[in-house]
């Protein structure tokens, strides 16, 4: 799998892992042993389920090739396969970010290449 992989966070997070040159997850992150990210078709589903309503959000994009070979793709929700990365995440390796805002109807507003 080489498509762009995703990982939404707070805005106010990923800068600060910017200034630290490293970020070490989300509490569910930390709790379950691995960075959480989603695939662009798994990115909308994600935001619904895990972001509901919350504002101030970025997303980043990485290049799965990045992250060989602490990247693991496993079955998560409803059978699907997730990218899980077993390690550090570095952020001078994102591909692109992008803030996440809410519109008009509460969900997030997405950037027009992700389906």
């Amino acid at each position: 799998m080489s498509e762009t992989i995703y990982k939404i966070l707070p805005a106010a997070a990923w800068e600060e892992a910017k200034r630290q040159g490293v970020y070490d997850g989300a509490p569910v992150d930390l709790a379950d042993g691995f960075i959480h990210f989603s695939a662009a078709a798994q990115v909308r589903e994600t935001a619904a389920k895990h972001f509901a309503g919350q504002a101030g959000l970025v997303l980043v994009g990485f290049d799965p090739a990045s992250f060989t070979p602490d990247l693991k793709w496993e079955v998560s929700r409803g059978g699907a396969l997730f990218p899980h990365l077993y390690a550090q995440l570095f952020p001078d390796v994102a591909l692109s970010e992008t803030s996440l805002p809410l519109g008009a109807d509460g969900l997030h507003v997405f950037p027009a290449d992700i389906p």
